[in-house]
């Protein structure tokens, strides 16, 4: 008889137990970081086009301005900001507020997306300039479509 007696041994189970505690945590942590924007464009404009194009490169800060002609019925040129039509003089009150609610690190990443259509005169452009310059956003975003450059 040998004194080593043979044991069999077998691989045990997996604890599944705390899995679900994990997805909820891993789900919890998507829902938080995770920013939805909820505007509705009520102008209608159509961006002019460009050949040097370049992405914004965070979203999360940028504000988007529309500039055109609203949707439906009405004529002239409105600026939305948000879900809201506004005068050229609320938007250094509307940019303060937003800038206040902003952290150091993020003031100095906002962009400003100007979205304007093609055919708005140059002067409410420059108006609205001024008033983002006033409310201390300086980095101010064009948007346009790529050009289609024919060879």
């Amino acid at each position: 008889m040998s004194m080593f007696r043979r044991v069999d041994r077998q691989v045990p189970s997996l604890n599944t137990a705390s899995l679900p505690d994990l997805i909820f945590t891993v789900l919890f942590f998507f829902m938080i970081v995770t920013h939805m924007r909820t505007e509705t464009v009520r102008v209608r404009f159509r961006q002019p086009q460009g050949t040097e194009l370049t992405r914004l490169v965070k979203k999360s800060v940028a504000t988007h301005i529309y500039i055109g002609t609203p949707q439906g019925a009405a004529s002239g040129t409105v600026i939305q900001m948000n879900d809201k039509y506004v005068r050229v003089d609320e938007i250094e009150r509307y940019m303060r507020l937003v800038v206040s609610h902003l952290s150091p690190e993020e003031r100095e990443q906002m962009t400003v997306s100007l979205k304007a259509d093609r055919a708005t005169k140059m002067g409410i452009i420059t108006e609205v300039k001024l008033a983002l310059r006033r409310a201390g956003a300086l980095k101010i975003s064009y948007s346009a479509d790529e050009e289609k450059v024919a060879h």
